[in-house]
């Protein structure tokens, strides 16, 4: 399997930790704009040129409707029409704007604004990419921005048939043709979002667990580019770590502050589903990471073992050639009272005396396996 990595991802709206780079500036236009109208559960249509303001002035209309927004990579006016109808504070719009968030929770008067990063594994460059999502509640009205483009899954959100659903990898049902969780209102659009997020980490550890099985035939096999594998790998799943840790917080803090952030109590237990399921992905990508540390260090192990293995060789070869050397050095120093010079079989023996030392210590060096 390749095992090239992009080192920068300018396409999509998240940067590394480190990366100070200023943020990508938003599309002159609108990708796409999805606008759904829900009474009672039953979703239409929107008007095809309905305003954001036309979607409030609907939901406001009967306590059980609800506008549901849905933005690709939004342009500054779209920003800026949203901000004006939903009375926005300064800080969300800047948030909204400038995008790069971390996963988080928070509340502005009426607004809940919500930020998620879903992952997707692209197995063949072996990295997790990320797409990050803002939610905005308030009652009765909910808007969802995709900051890059790109839905759950890597999906491309231009793409996709709107009228047929709100994100293609919700394994849990489609959530416009649930009556059921759309009465549940606002909160339960990004449960769902939620829960489609958590719902595609599972593949990404499952193609993160297939790499790691390889490296670690990698490593038995003495590859030598195994040691690199492993730090790529292993800066994939802390990315992927921060993203789920944070994500547990946002969950955490919505469950326990449902009053504040308008949930209700049927929605609470599926958030404690969500929960678990958040938790048991978070212990995979911890032992994930284990895993990856632990065959690193047998790695280090093996090069260290290999090494000395060299290391015996080459002085194993150093000493049998330090005899011969050390015959012919005194041989060589040309005094004149060296009766061994005058030997008939003075040149004879000396080289009779040099192989035989070399040979009597490649023998003990065999024998003792380091050569």
């Amino acid at each position: 399997m390749a095992t090239r990595r992009k080192l920068y991802r300018p396409h999509i709206g998240l940067r590394r930790p480190g990366d100070q780079g200023a943020p990508s500036p938003l599309p002159t236009k609108d990708v796409l704009r999805l606008a759904r109208f829900v009474e009672d559960g039953e979703v239409s249509r929107a008007p095809e040129h309905a305003s954001v303001k036309d979607a409030m002035d609907y939901a406001s209309g009967a306590p059980s409707r609800m506008s549901m927004l849905l933005y690709a990579e939004p342009a500054q006016a779209t920003i800026d029409e949203l901000a004006t109808a939903w009375g926005l504070h300064p800080l969300l719009v800047e948030d909204l704007i400038k995008g790069r968030q971390r996963p988080k929770i928070e509340r502005y008067d009426d607004v809940v604004f919500l930020v998620a990063r879903s992952a997707w594994y692209v197995d063949d460059q072996e990295i997790v990419e990320f797409a990050e999502f803002h939610v905005l509640l308030r009652e009765n009205a909910v808007v969802v921005i995709c900051q890059d483009g790109r839905w759950i899954g890597g999906t491309d959100i231009t793409t996709l048939d709107i009228d047929a659903q709100l994100s293609p990898n919700v394994r849990s049902g489609n959530l416009l043709s649930d009556p059921i969780m759309l009465r549940l209102g606002p909160a339960a659009v990004a449960y769902r979002l939620l829960d489609s997020i958590v719902d595609g980490f599972v593949p990404v550890l499952e193609g993160l667990a297939v790499d790691k099985d390889q490296i670690e035939r990698q490593v038995f096999s003495g590859d030598a580019a195994a040691a690199e594998r492993i730090y790529r790998l292993s800066q994939e799943v802390i990315d992927l770590k921060q993203a789920i840790s944070s994500l547990s917080g946002v969950v955490a803090t919505l469950t326990g502050g449902y009053k504040k952030f308008h949930v209700t109590g049927d929605l609470q237990a599926y958030l404690g589903d969500l929960s678990d399921h958040l938790a048991r992905v978070d212990t995979e990508v911890i032992e994930l990471r284990e895993s990856l540390t632990q065959i690193l260090a047998v790695n280090a192990t093996l090069v260290g073992q290999r090494q000395n293995e060299d290391m015996k060789k080459i002085s194993g070869w150093a000493a049998i050639l330090f005899a011969p050397t050390l015959i012919a050095a005194v041989y060589g120093m040309n005094f004149t009272h060296m009766p061994e010079l005058h030997w008939l079989l003075g040149y004879p023996l000396a080289l009779a005396m040099m192989v035989g030392f070399a040979s009597i210590l490649y023998w003990v060096f065999k024998r003792r396996k380091w050569m």
